[in-house]
């Protein structure tokens, strides 16, 4: 049995959470919002289609899941707090399971931050879901990609790489993302591909001490050549500072790690910059929000990102990471 485009937007909306801010919801041409007073709204959008950002094979939660992970990590890159979202969805069929799998796996996180749906579209096409995500921050306080200074520290939030590794494993036939594995560090990579985690807590908690920030996509090295090139600055990246991953070498993928932690995507953690004077107060904020976070380099003078090694060398480092049209 396939579902109707009306049914399928029901058995989706059934689900929406209620916010009090939300005047006008699902089911209009378009919703009303309630922005609070002295905020400033922050709007991001990400379409995931089939094959590109996920295998075909993967589960339908997760995919609902990771739909709105990638909004919700832009949010946290600015330091917002997430209000509202709509959903944009393309299906070859709307299949009651797929539909509500998917369902399970964007409520789930939907939940967990606060963020409503308050609309979208369906239309039947190939896989493919689109996001705008809505969410505020106070006037003038949003991190943005063109505030670091020469003499910042240069921060990382979990463990970049490890989406990367397991991304690798599935291609070399390693790794079944259409379910869960009974091996512990294995799994735990699947879910760092199939579930990001959306640092939220740590955005907001960054207020008043990052003087930049980005949310890694695309590679920790590309990335923040973004802050660096909006900042008119340059990077000095250490190798032996960076996270190292005790999954990836519990599966003996230790190596291959090594070499794609800093270029690989995925991982939607965070990358910021802070004055040095702020370190106690930037380790002090993270540990608040139970987010591990490593200081991995320096904000210098300049126009590029430098990966040194442990030998005390250096790599020019131009232009690293996932581009769609490369």
């Amino acid at each position: 049995m396939s579902l109707d485009e009306f049914g399928l937007i029901e058995r989706i909306a059934r689900r929406a959470g209620v916010r009090g801010d939300v005047a006008l919801g699902i089911g209009d041409d378009a919703a009303l919002l309630q922005m609070p007073a002295g905020q400033q709204l922050v709007v991001t959008a990400d379409t995931l289609n089939a094959g590109v950002h996920f295998p075909a094979e993967t589960p339908p939660a997760d995919i609902g899941w990771k739909a709105l992970a990638v909004n919700l990590s832009d949010l946290a890159a600015m330091g917002a707090q997430p209000a509202w979202c709509t959903l944009s969805l393309s299906l070859p069929e709307a299949s009651p399971a797929w539909v509500d799998g998917f369902a399970e796996g964007f409520f789930q996180l939907a939940d967990l931050h606060g963020i409503a749906l308050v609309g979208g579209d369906t239309t039947r096409g190939p896989l493919s879901i689109s996001i705008t995500a809505m969410g505020h921050v106070p006037a003038g306080k949003a991190l943005r990609r063109d505030g670091a200074q020469v003499g910042d520290d240069v921060w990382v939030t979990g463990v970049p790489g490890e989406a990367g590794v397991a991304l690798a494993l599935w291609q070399q036939g390693l790794l079944d993302v259409s379910r869960p594995t009974d091996e512990e560090a294995l799994e735990h990579l699947r879910q760092r591909l199939a579930r990001p985690t959306p640092r939220s807590a740590a955005g907001l908690a960054l207020h008043g001490l990052a003087s930049a920030a980005i949310d890694v996509s695309d590679g920790l090295l590309a990335d923040l050549g973004h802050i660096c090139q909006r900042s008119q600055v340059a990077a000095e990246i250490l190798e032996s500072a960076l996270p190292a991953s005790v999954q990836a070498a519990a599966v003996d993928q230790s190596a291959l790690f090594r070499r794609i932690r800093a270029t690989t995507g995925d991982d939607y953690e965070l990358c910021f910059t802070a004055p040095a004077a702020l370190r106690g107060q930037v380790s002090e904020s993270m540990a608040c929000v139970a987010v591990p976070a490593t200081r991995i380099g320096y904000i210098r003078a300049g126009s590029q990102v430098r990966l040194v090694d442990g030998e005390g060398g250096a790599s020019v480092v131009p232009r690293l990471g996932f581009n769609h049209f490369d």
